[in-house]
């Protein structure tokens, strides 16, 4: 287990922000709440308390295991693996990050400000939770008003804010997003997410993405891909803790 791939974990959820650093504004004060989905949008977002996912991470050549768990609205815990033996752990709530990196004996808590220092990625709670989940992801102001578009079985979800076209398909027949793009065109920076093998959630019976493909194209250099695949997902199952202490002897990082 690396440093590296505790930010592969992050990078599936965050690589969005960088393709403009003028998306959100980074602060220690708590993410605002996410912008109610228009009514002309025909996309539905998976509806949990508690969701526990297991499977694997890949980016390039590295990969491992991960254990997510998603209180909605509230907390973001990761968990990741090699061999059977933990090596990170990511804590996230609406105002705060917690990373503990076991392989160098270190951790940082602070706020969302850790995030873009590491990723060089400004972002925020809900745009963690949309990414991880595939559901819509909202404009980050109300004022911004979506362009939606069918096109037999797609429709397509267009709107433009701090310099960034963000499209959204949706699949109407499951109702559920299949692709997001984001490009930032003064960059040439541009971000796509496929999300496919859908299978219903076993209690909700709700569509769920089980495989997640990021490509991350940043200017003319060669693009990232990131491929996060679950082998399970329980939603509701029960109560989950997320557990998450430092031991005695690990250094802080600022």
């Amino acid at each position: 287990m690396s440093n590296r791939l505790l930010l592969v974990l992050l990078s599936a959820t965050l690589m969005l922000g960088s393709c403009n650093r003028k998306l959100l504004s980074i602060g220690s004060k708590a993410s605002k709440p996410t912008v109610p989905m228009p009514e002309s949008v025909r996309a539905a977002n998976v509806d949990f308390r508690f969701l526990a996912a297991k499977g694997k991470a890949q980016f390039d050549q590295q990969s491992g295991n991960i254990n997510v768990r998603i209180r909605k609205d509230s907390v973001i815990w990761i968990s990741a693996s090699l061999i059977g033996v933990e090596g990170g752990r990511i804590y996230i709530t609406r105002d705060s990050v917690q990373v503990l990196d076991k392989l160098h004996r270190e951790y940082y808590a602070g706020d969302f400000a850790y995030l873009s220092k590491r990723l060089n990625v400004p972002v925020n709670f809900d745009m963690l939770q949309a990414l991880l989940l595939g559901n819509y992801l909202a404009p980050l102001s109300a004022t911004t008003q979506p362009t939606v578009t069918t096109e037999g079985p797609v429709q397509r979800v267009n709107y433009e804010q701090a310099g960034l076209l963000v499209q959204q398909l949706v699949n109407l027949e499951r109702g559920r997003i299949q692709q997001l793009q984001v490009q930032a065109p003064a960059s040439e920076n541009k971000l796509t997410v496929d999300y496919s093998d859908f299978r219903p959630l076993e209690r909700t019976a709700q569509p769920f993405a089980h495989s997640s493909l990021v490509q991350v194209q940043q200017g003319q250099a060669a693009p990232s891909t990131l491929t996060i695949t679950y082998r399970s997902i329980d939603v509701d199952k029960e109560r989950l803790q997320f557990p998450f202490s430092v031991p005695k002897g690990y250094a802080r990082k600022k």
